[in-house]
């Protein structure tokens, strides 16, 4: 089938004319999804103004309202003096939670080497504030363990099988380095060198037989040994 020149210039002129068309239905578009994030921020903030209490004495709640704002870029978190850390108090709330993170992990530093698992960082927070204190949560402390990498590369978390450790050293442990830490965790299982407790109140404990001096001056046998460990 043969086509006319006229008729390319025809269409040719009218694909033209069809592009401011599509540049403003696009540019409508823009417009109205910016007017539904103002609508859905404008709802979220008196959300937020009528159940301020709640976010803040909620752990659980606090975690969802998180959710909400990202789902529209805002950051509650980014600023200690901007306007959602005024309204709700939840700046100071994360920064104070970051101090009481860094205390922990200092205390506890000659001991593990500056590793603790999130399980057991959250129960010594949470020791720590008291029964009466807001209410905690793993989520809250992985939010603040993540302002605290603006004080440089000393805190981290890393995800080691089901769990994430936290480091409070300033060294680097790649993904080679995790990997070893977990097949170290499943030999010493496997070989007997190490006990896992599920049944410890709180958390899993580990247990390593070498450490305990009573196996040192008399054999006892497995079942004995849980015995002698309170």
């Amino acid at each position: 089938m043969l086509v006319k020149a006229g008729d390319k210039i025809s269409t040719h002129q009218e694909g033209e004319a069809a592009l401011p068309t599509l540049e403003v239905l696009q540019h409508r578009d823009i417009l109205g999804m910016s007017k539904q994030l103002e609508t859905f921020k404008t709802h979220l903030e008196e959300f937020a103004s009528k159940h301020k209490q709640e976010i803040r004495k909620n752990a659980q709640f606090r975690v969802q309202f998180q959710d909400m704002c990202a789902t529209i870029g805002v950051d509650p978190l980014a600023s200690g003096k901007g306007f959602w850390s005024e309204m709700l108090g939840v700046g100071d709330f994360y920064y104070e939670l970051g101090v009481q993170i860094i205390e922990v992990c200092l205390a506890l530093k000659h001991r593990n080497g500056g590793l603790i698992t999130l399980e057991e960082l959250h129960q010594r927070v949470l020791k720590g504030r008291g029964k009466f204190a807001q209410d905690v949560s793993q989520d809250d402390l992985t939010r603040a363990i993540k302002k605290l990498k603006s004080l440089g590369n000393g805190f981290s978390m890393i995800p080691v099988g089901g769990t994430y450790l936290v480091q409070s050293v300033p060294a680097e442990l790649n993904m080679d380095h995790t990997v070893v830490l977990q097949l170290a965790e499943e030999h010493l299982l496997k070989e007997g060198l190490a006990w896992l407790d599920t049944q410890a109140s709180g958390e899993p404990q580990y247990w390593l037989p070498a450490l305990f001096s009573e196996l040192y001056s008399r054999d006892v046998s497995p079942e004995e040994a849980s015995q002698l460990v309170p």
